[in-house]
């Protein structure tokens, strides 16, 4: 009898961390840490209702290899590709600064901070397509 009482606390303890963390969200670029809580609706076939303002990082950003390329579009939205996959993560996006967040179609959110031509999202290091700090990091 003892296992059902750890699995029903065990059970509630989830549901109220569940509950807290849905409701601490906070949205994009307020300067606290949020799982994801879009500016805009939430639907997977609108853009965001608040698009960005304009910010420098429109355009393509690639990593050294060329493996990973992600392009920022002005609307609000993303397409990134992986190897020989195109668009295999699309979703939108939302900058504050140097701060930019991610939320891809399948609901999953993502970080980033740019430095200049460099941006530094998901353990991976892009780089401004054809910018002289894409050119260093290639060698060209």
């Amino acid at each position: 009898m003892a296992g059902h009482s750890i699995r029903g606390t065990a059970g509630a303890v989830v549901a109220l961390l569940a509950a807290a963390l849905i409701a601490g969200c906070s949205t994009p670029g307020s300067g606290t840490a949020a799982a994801h809580s879009p500016r805009a609706t939430d639907t997977e076939s609108s853009s965001p209702v608040t698009v960005n303002e304009e910010h420098p990082y429109v355009g393509m950003w690639v990593t050294a290899d060329h493996h990973i390329r992600q392009e920022l579009l002005p609307n609000g939205r993303y397409d990134e590709a992986r190897g020989s996959r195109a668009s295999a993560y699309t979703g939108r996006y939302w900058v504050n600064g140097t701060h930019i967040e991610y939320k891809d179609d399948t609901g999953f959110s993502a970080d980033g901070t740019f430095d200049g031509d460099v941006l530094h999202h998901g353990g991976y290091v892009f780089y401004r397509e054809g910018s002289a700090a894409h050119r260093a990091a290639t060698g060209d």
